[in-house]
């Protein structure tokens, strides 16, 4: 163990410490040990296909294209930047999340956490650093025990459910002012950066903003908020969800990433020229993003609900139209002066792996720099109005993605072949769901 975070454990007086990765769904795996214990391992060991678990905790069938038959251990090795206290846990707790090898002492390189590296990795050769700000969006809801009713708002302060859509509202937010006191405390002894906190469109749909920087970082505390909020709401006795969809008639959650690249060098924002115009690589970097987007849409949208969200009029963009300005676009250049030129992917959704949807979004911007490609003209209008250009299921997203030849070779044959194995096993076990929509609407009518 480094001394780092030996000394962490020292100082805080540690007893117990969560290892932990994030799996394909951005699930926390691992395991919990005395910190002694912790602290004797030269690398703890999973099975490698703890990455080929679905999102219900099953295998899939066949897994022959993706790892071993031999069902043969990894290493989990310590990333010292991210131990942290767990500020919810009754004993001195730290978490430390992981990176994962062989036994001969390569990467997984079908390791979400691997795959980020490596798109960062392929920037810095080119002498780029990307820079990104993820948003997220999430639900607060009622506990719901039985999943065949639908979900609820949960009561405030004033003893009453949210009556209609409270955008922007401060009173709305100060009626959980309670939780949001703990997310905030629980995220400051994590070091998790929260910008701002609003509300959004839907009842009781929240919206936190984390401050830009360093991309694998920027993944990490997204992956550790989404647990972090969890757990708050847990204790003020309702949940908090990242679901794309989980309310019929009301508006998605989404992951917008805000992304630009620096010079490593002179640390200039990339995107502009000299004389603070757009560059080149900007409009490169968004034609990337327009071109390698649908193929990339199973990383943005990893779920069967995903799809519920990418909807006409339902506030989540339908193509990859990008503009100035423009909320309704897949792809919003903000406005900003020229050292913080960006771009915001509002493709995402909030169930998304941050390291997957990150990397994804990184290298589809990449592409396009490497390329040389040219994006369309920006839009000023509704692109709500325009063609349908992105998936409109799970399995028609992952199919585009095993097609392209570009992203495969970016994001790496196993990740690809591991990812698609898993959601394709998912895709199979939600089409033997019936639905209340089918026995209602099929049942005496066809």
């Amino acid at each position: 163990m480094t001394s780092e975070i030996r000394q962490f454990f020292r100082e805080r007086g540690i007893s117990e410490v969560e290892a932990i990765i994030p799996d394909m769904a951005g699930i926390a795996r691992g395991k919990i040990m005395p910190a002694e214990k912790f602290a004797e391992d030269e690398g703890m060991r999973l099975p490698e296909s703890i990455f080929l678990q679905t999102v219900t905790g099953d295998y899939p069938v066949d897994t022959s294209a993706a790892m071993s038959p031999a069902e043969i251990d990894i290493v989990l090795k310590a990333d010292p930047r991210t131990v942290r206290v767990v500020p919810w846990a009754a004993e001195p707790t730290a978490q430390v999340i992981h990176d994962c090898f062989y036994s001969d002492g390569r990467r997984v390189t079908m390791a979400p956490r691997h795959v980020l590296r490596h798109v960062l990795e392929l920037y810095a050769q080119r002498g780029w650093e990307p820079v990104i700000a993820p948003e997220l969006e999430f639900y607060l809801i009622e506990p719901n025990i039985d999943a065949d009713y639908p979900l609820k708002p949960p009561v405030g302060r004033s003893g009453r459910a949210e009556p209609g859509r409270q955008s922007y509202s401060i009173a709305a937010v100060n009626e959980f002012d309670p939780l949001f006191d703990d997310i905030y405390a629980f995220c400051e002894a994590q070091d998790i950066e929260i910008d701002t906190l609003i509300h959004e469109d839907g009842p009781a749909q929240m919206e936190i903003n984390l401050l830009h920087g360093d991309p694998l970082d920027l993944a990490d505390q997204a992956f550790l908020f989404k647990r972090t909020a969890r757990e708050a709401a847990l204790r003020h006795k309702m949940y908090t969800t990242f679901m794309a969809k989980p309310h019929a008639k009301e508006p998605g959650s989404a992951m917008h990433i805000h992304q630009s690249v620096l010079d490593k060098k002179g640390r200039n924002n990339i995107f502009s020229n000299k004389d603070g115009t757009p560059s080149q690589l900007f409009f490169s970097h968004i034609a990337g993003l327009q071109k390698y987007l649908p193929a990339a849409m199973s990383l943005f949208a990893p779920n069967v609900n995903s799809y519920r969200r990418i909807a006409r009029q339902q506030l989540a963009p339908i193509n990859v139209q990008w503009g100035y300005d423009n909320r309704t676009a897949g792809l919003r250049v903000p406005v900003s002066n020229p050292e913080a030129r960006r771009v915001e992917n509002r493709v995402g959704g909030a169930d998304a792996n941050p390291y997957l949807a990150i990397a994804a979004s990184l290298a589809c911007g990449y592409l396009g720099m490497v390329e040389n490609l040219q994006p369309t003209e920006p839009i000023s209008g509704s692109a709500h109005d325009m063609p349908y250009a992105l998936p409109r299921s799970l399995d028609e997203a992952l199919r585009q993605l095993k097609d392209s030849e570009a992203l495969v070779n970016i994001l790496g044959e196993p990740f690809v072949a591991a990812f698609t194995i898993v959601k394709e096993s998912e895709y199979e076990v939600f089409l033997q769901v019936i639905s209340s929509w089918e026995r209602e609407h099929l049942l005496l009518n066809v």
